[in-house]
Order: structure tokens, then sequence, then C-alpha cells
């Protein structure tokens, strides 16, 4: 890894289009995620503590584990940076940056490319695959994990369940409707194994991915769906969540997202990077809980 844990967690941005979106997106799970930047700063959010000393202990011992090669956070968090790099985010940020705080989602069309459905489709299940593996790193659990993740969805919380939410919300419900799983299932099971090989996001990650070959890392990923599909759908209806209400929260994201719906999967991977920066907040807290435990 190029960076170390705390130069990523002090390098996380306090204000961007990625915030901006989250902070549109709080009500879906209230309080839940705040942007704690700075690794001294998450070392107190997470633990409570305020004596320096061991302010500094805890530290210490996150950034060794994460140094560990044989443990899995360097893996963690390249996945969540691969998942979202396949984006072009620099490109739109210094878009953004031009037209200013009011960024007018119009602004953006002559530069966006409504997505396929099954582009959507693929890329909605490798971010939901991606965080069942990056799960099974942080956590040291051999194998594929499946079950695993299922069990502690229902102990989700703060990033960790503000990324399921967003991922919901702008990866599934707004460009596939809210039945988007048994969608992407449908997608996958027609897809066929040379078609899943041909997308950039997959080329990406394939080589986290577990199975031996392209079929047999499909078959994981459309198990990995299919195991998520309870969850999703019982968290979409107790949220009462639907495209009008999650589109119409996001005035303090971007204007004029009404009627535009084809483009605003592709507009939100453009300008944001949700996966990466929750994902570092995610592989921050695990390090520094697991450190401040050791100690």
């Amino acid at each position: 890894m190029a960076k170390t844990i705390y130069e990523l967690v002090d390098d996380l941005p306090e204000k961007s289009m990625t915030t901006r979106l989250l902070g549109a997106l709080d009500w879906v799970v209230p309080g839940q995620w705040k942007n704690v930047v700075g690794f001294e700063k998450t070392i107190k959010e997470v633990t409570g503590e305020t004596d320096q000393e061991w302010i500094q202990k805890i530290g210490e011992r996150a950034i060794q584990l994460y140094n560990d090669k044989t443990q899995g956070y360097q893996r963690a968090q390249w996945l969540y940076e691969k998942i979202d790099s396949a984006q072009g985010i620099a490109g739109a940020a210094a878009l953004v940056d031009k037209i200013g705080e009011n960024v007018g989602f119009l602004s953006f069309l002559r530069w966006l490319t409504p997505k396929a459905d099954t582009t959507q489709t693929i890329d909605v299940s490798l971010k939901l695959i991606v965080e069942i593996i990056a799960f099974c790193k942080l956590n040291g659990i051999p194998g594929e994990g499946i079950g695993d993740f299922v069990e502690s969805l229902a102990d989700y919380r703060h990033e960790a369940l503000m990324r399921m939410a967003t991922l919901v919300c702008m990866d599934g419900i707004v460009p596939l409707g809210p039945d988007f799983v048994s969608v992407s299932m449908s997608s996958l099971q027609s897809l066929g194994a040379s078609k899943l090989a041909e997308n950039k996001r997959f080329q990406q990650i394939q080589s986290m991915v577990p199975g031996k070959n392209t079929t047999e890392q499909l078959s994981y990923i459309t198990r990995g769906i299919d195991a998520v599909q309870g969850w999703i759908g019982s968290f979409i209806s107790s949220k009462s969540l639907g495209v009008d209400k999650i589109v119409g929260s996001l005035s303090g994201f971007a204007e004029g997202m009404d009627g535009k719906l084809d483009y605003v999967a592709a507009f939100t991977d453009m300008v944001t990077d949700y996966f990466e920066h929750t994902g570092t907040q995610t592989v921050a807290r695990s390090l520094i809980s697991r450190a401040a435990g050791e100690i």
C-alpha cells in the first residue's frame, strides 16, 4: 500500500461531493455516520479515550496491525479503493470546483452517458460482493464467508451501515427500482462468465473474488447477492424507501435530478467515492477497536 493508515484517514476530505451525498441520505440511517477525519480524532471517537499516552499507544498498535500483511486490513482497504477507482472521480472533482458550491446536475449531462441496466446490475452486485469480501478480510474469516456476513448485517452500525444504505439507494433503487436485487439476480444468471470478464469494475477486483475461474466467481457473486436479498428487502420496507423519496432528498447533493433518473447513477459514480471514503473509516474503526482491546 502506498499510504499508511494514518495518512489515509488524515487525508479524507471534510467536505466533498461524497460527504454531501452521505449527508443528504442521513435520514435513511439517522445519526449513524459522522465524517470523522484524522487518525487521532478517529481514535478518540472510537474509544472515547482522552489520555494522550493511551491514544499514542493505540495508534501505534493500529499501525502495526495494518502493516502486518498476514492480516487482512490492507486487502480490505484495497477493495474499497478499487471498486470506486473505475469511476474517474478526479476529472469530475475539477468540474465541481468550476461549477461552484451549488452543483447543478444538469451542468453535467453533456459528460454523462446513462448506464445500461446490465452494467448497473453488475456494478451494484460487485459493490455488494466487495462488502462481503472486505468484511471477511477485516475479521479474519477464511473461505467464502457469505453466511458470516449475512449474520453480521444485524450488527452493522456507523459508516458501514451508511455505506450499505447509500448502495441500496443510489446503486440499487434509483437506477433499478426497489426490486433491484431480483433484477440483478436475473441479469447475473443470464449474463455468462465471458460477459462478466469484460466488465471493467470486475477486472479491478477479480483477483480477490473467491473462485478458480470466472465461472466459479460468477457463481460466488450470484450466491452472495441471493444471500443478502432478505436483509435488503427488510431494510427497504422498514425505511419505506422509493425512488421519489430518495431523489427528493438529494437537493443538498445536487439540483435538477427529477426526470433524469437514467443519469443519476452515472452522475453519482462520476462525482463520489463513497465506498472508498466510508471504507477507509471502517478499516480505521476495525483497527483501532482491536488495538484498544489488545493494549
